[in-house]
């Protein structure tokens, strides 16, 4: 007897998909064009955790960082129009980091279409090049194909954001059509010619340099490409905020190839006669404005191990190009013979003899010494407690002088957003309740996106925020000074007392003004019981670890 699949609005059918796909948590900011959904929600309380957050903005950070932490899509909904505007953020964040994430976006009626009705916008052309795939749902009975299309994109190849448009009459309408199961993750492996070739290649190299990066990574994949790290006897930097995917205090590690590297670690890359580049692009960041590997044939030997067949060759003509996920390479990567080279261990100690010697921090101006601040946590902080940062100056402290030992203790976006930290770190305590983490935030950043400490309140996220206040955009005002010294134009900031902020949002807040302040302040907002910010008061000479505010005008006066 055939049995027929049961009546149903679009918004259950979406919400059944949700569970069938294992979804245990979603972030939103309500909104009517999607009320269909929201009451399906209502039934699977017990299965899907739905975070009501502040902003869209603030959503779709949380949805891109739980994404990135735990492997999973992050999902956020938002409703039309100014919701989707204010989550494109997120989108690109995900697209840039290589998240898998879904943002499923209320849509007006069909019927009202092509009319600019009431926060009409065409998604599609809107995230067109913002995302892996957009795709408007017109049909209540495709939800089950276009739903299992958008979780099968988000994790599989490069991963990566799919945004959803789903028009409000269409949640409404009931129709009978059968489920379709949950996504399948699908990874490419690596030939074993190519292997071979990779190997033959590392033989012959006498400066070889392992760069890992990217999204995709799984833990057990981080712990076999150490193995093959170490029979190799290869040197490791990681590719910008990716610092999490090797142990920083392994004596193979080199150091990261983001805003804060090591001189030394640059003109390795320069000075390499072999690159092999697992996971990371390559992009801006990394390869130093595209200027430490020539375009579009590198002058070194270049292995390019990726997961999207897209990008391999996109920028750099690669000697081999290895179409695998991280996985899969890492595991057989790990099980290759190797050959003794007393090169490659010369090489890898020198370059981890200057990664040590990075980690100390030149006193700067002013009584909160942060690179002292970040030695502490170093030492206090858990192994596998869990560090987010936004965009701005004082993450330069936060990536050089913080040693990450753990797959996913590092949450920090690629693309250079601000307002991140506090979100993704949000999402982090939900996600992980038993680990520290702390999100790190400047007085300019934390204000894009503070608001949604009263998110961390609701729900009991205990976090522990740190402000780092110099009263300014801080790295907009460097390159001010670097190309106008002294004109000073649209980098102040006036800012509130973020402590006392804190504490009208219900949690624990207190300011940090001397650097022997903090390590009882830290101490009192780990035992707190609250969600906690500490705002350290920095001076605004500060400015990076190696040159205060005023050397950097001095140096370009000078130059001038």
């Amino acid at each position: 007897m055939q049995h027929l699949p049961p009546v149903r609005s679009g918004g259950q059918i979406l919400v059944d998909a949700l569970r069938i796909n294992g979804v245990e948590r979603a972030f939103c900011v309500p909104g009517e064009s999607y009320l269909a959904v929201l009451d399906a929600l209502h039934d699977a309380r017990e299965q899907i955790d739905l975070v009501v957050c502040r902003q869209e903005g603030g959503a779709a950070y949380m949805a891109e960082g739980y994404g990135k932490l735990t492997g999973k899509p992050g999902i956020c909904f938002v409703t039309r129009g100014p919701g989707a505007t204010n989550a494109s953020v997120g989108v690109h964040t995900a697209f840039q980091d290589s998240t898998p994430m879904i943002l499923f976006i209320g849509q007006v009626a069909r019927e009202q279409m092509e009319r600019e009705a009431f926060q009409e916008i065409d998604y599609r052309r809107m995230f067109g090049q913002m995302a892996k795939w957009v795709v408007q749902v017109d049909d209540a009975r495709r939800l089950p194909e276009l739903l299992s299309q958008a979780f099968h994109r988000a994790v599989n190849g490069r991963p990566g954001p799919v945004v959803v448009a789903l028009p409000e009459d269409m949640l409404t309408d009931r129709v009978a059509v059968a489920d379709a199961g949950p996504c399948r993750r699908i990874e490419a492996s690596p030939a074993a010619a190519d292997l071979q070739a990779m190997g033959e290649l590392l033989d012959r190299a006498e400066r070889p340099l392992l760069i890992v990066g990217g999204g995709g990574w799984t833990a057990g994949a981080v712990a076999d490409i150490q193995r093959f790290a170490e029979h190799r006897q290869l040197p490791v930097a990681a590719s910008f905020r990716c610092q999490d995917l090797f142990d920083n205090r392994h004596p193979n590690y080199a150091g990261d190839l983001g805003l804060a590297a090591g001189p030394k670690l640059t003109q390795a890359v320069r000075e390499a006669d072999l690159l092999l580049v697992v996971g990371a692009r390559m992009g801006e960041i990394t390869s130093g404005g595209y200027s430490l590997l020539d375009i579009p044939v590198p002058r070194q030997q270049l292995v390019h191990v990726h997961a999207g067949i897209e990008e391999l060759g996109r920028v750099y003509q690669p000697t081999l190009a290895i179409n695998s996920g991280m996985a899969a390479f890492a595991a057989q990567a790990a099980t290759l013979e190797s050959s003794s080279n007393p090169q490659h261990a010369d090489w890898t100690r020198s370059l981890n003899g200057h990664y040590l010697a990075n980690l100390d921090c030149p006193p700067s101006p002013g009584p909160v010494q942060l690179g002292e601040i970040m030695a502490w946590l170093r030492e206090r902080l858990p192994e596998d407690a869990i560090l987010s940062n936004g965009a701005g100056n004082y993450a330069v402290w936060v990536q050089r002088f913080y040693q990450y030992r753990r797959f996913r203790t590092q949450l920090g976006p690629t693309n250079g957003s601000m307002g991140y930290g506090v979100p993704a770190g949000i999402a982090a305590k939900l996600a992980a309740p038993e680990r520290m983490v702390v999100a790190f935030a400047g007085d300019g950043c934390f204000m894009m996106n503070g608001q949604e400490l009263a998110t961390a309140a609701q729900y009991g996220a205990n976090l522990i925020v740190i402000v780092v206040n110099n009263g300014m955009y801080g790295t907009i005002r460097m390159h001010q000074e670097r190309h106008y010294p002294g004109r000073v134009s649209g980098t102040s900031l006036h800012n509130p007392d973020f402590a006392a902020l804190a504490r009208a949002y219900g949690v624990h807040g207190e300011v940090v003004a001397a650097t022997a302040e903090f390590p009882a302040a830290f101490e009192r907002a780990a035992a707190a019981g609250t969600p906690a910010l500490i705002e350290i008061r920095l001076d605004p000479e500060a400015l990076t670890p190696r040159q205060s505010l005023s050397q950097i005008r001095e140096q370009a006066l000078a130059q001038s």
